[in-house]
């Protein structure tokens, strides 16, 4: 997408009523300029909705070597693998990566936004918080920077994006707990208004009709993506009066907290409880038990980011295609062993084990 006409520091040199150098040197906080004349100028920034791009001031050149990671989550191990991989290509590209973590909070990301388009950043890559507005990017999107979207998308927004596959990766984990004689299964946490909900709830109610289990043994949580979600949502889940035997978890972490709520009740996991993640941290290998997850290719994702827009600075367009990441389950221990040898499985698109279940 081409740039769209934006404001310039002539433009707000004709609202103010001064010249283009008084402006200029408003922008640098020059003491030189009187009080009254500052405080007209910055009026005429704000009513015009302009954004200084102080790289660009500095640096006069086609683009600056500074690009933005915005991050939502910095605290889930996930995110911390996928920014790695984003520093490591923009390390090999001599770009300097600006990080941020939003916490999840649209708020908080709206400032960072801000403060790296006046930083004058020649790219971005944004995990979006929860709760993000669909018109959250129209600023960034009207300077022509170039931006990816990571991990999660926006429902009908145009910016390219970076995801696993996430129906297949839930599809594989499901129809695996299926083929081990699994009957009640539970998806846990996460909520609709995240399209990588979507996606997942999706891929796992796709398994379960095709080993035609009934609607009402199936139950679909929402919750926190965290630990503490995945704790609660297994209490619940359990609570049922004809309770799961197993559950896919949004993510690593949440599993993480069903295995903890599974030994707070006395239940060891994989023996009485098979449980699955997705995104396959490093931390899942050495859980106990080590935890069977959909493994994606994070760091190898952030490095697709960070290469998708590099190319996109320097062709000088916001235009990309998508990238859907392979994903595979990686078979340990918290499956526990089989329930059944009823069921022929071949027929079924069944993961390669990468150990014994």
């Amino acid at each position: 997408m081409a740039a769209r006409s934006k404001t310039t520091i002539l433009d707000i040199a004709r609202e103010a009523g001064v010249s283009k150098s008084t402006v200029s040197l408003v922008l640098q906080g020059s003491s030189l300029i009187r009080s009254d004349t500052a405080s007209k100028v910055r009026k005429a920034i704000e009513e015009t909705g302009y954004v200084y791009n102080r790289g660009a001031a500095n640096l006069r050149k086609a683009y600056s070597n500074v690009i933005g990671m915005v991050v939502n989550d910095l605290t889930n191990p996930f995110y911390a693998e996928l920014a790695v991989g984003m520093e490591r290509a923009f390390q090999s590209a001599s770009v300097v990566p600006f990080i941020a973590n939003t916490a999840e909070s649209p708020v908080r990301q709206e400032e960072v936004l801000k403060s790296m388009l006046e930083q004058g950043v020649a790219g971005l890559i944004v995990s979006p918080a929860r709760g993000t507005r669909p018109d959250a990017f129209r600023q960034i999107e009207a300077a022509g920077i170039p931006m990816v979207f990571a991990m999660r998308r926006l429902p009908e927004s145009r910016v390219p994006v970076v995801v696993p596959d996430n129906w297949r990766g839930a599809a594989l984990a499901a129809r695996h707990l299926l083929a081990k004689g699994h009957r009640r299964l539970a998806f846990l946490a996460g909520s609709p208004d995240l399209v990588v909900y979507r996606e997942r709830v999706g891929g796992f109610r796709e398994a379960c009709q095709e080993f035609g289990i009934p609607a009402s043994d199936i139950a679909v949580l929402e919750g926190e993506t965290s630990r503490k979600g995945g704790m609660a949502c297994l209490d619940r889940a359990l609570t049922a009066e004809d309770p799961p035997t197993a559950a896919l978890c949004f993510n690593d972490a949440v599993a993480f907290g069903a295995l903890l709520a599974l030994r707070r009740r006395g239940l060891e996991p994989g023996r009485n409880f098979a449980v699955v993640g997705f995104d396959d941290v490093a931390e899942a290998e050495h859980y106990m038990p080590a935890l069977t997850s959909v493994a994606v290719d994070t760091a190898g994702l952030g490095e697709r980011a960070a290469h998708m827009v590099l190319k996109m600075i320097q062709s000088r367009t916001t235009r990309a295609e998508d990238h859907i990441g392979a994903v595979n389950l990686v078979v340990r221990e918290s499956c526990g062993p089989d329930r059944s040898s009823e069921y022929d499985t071949a027929k079924h698109d069944t993961p390669q084990q990468g150990a014994a279940a």
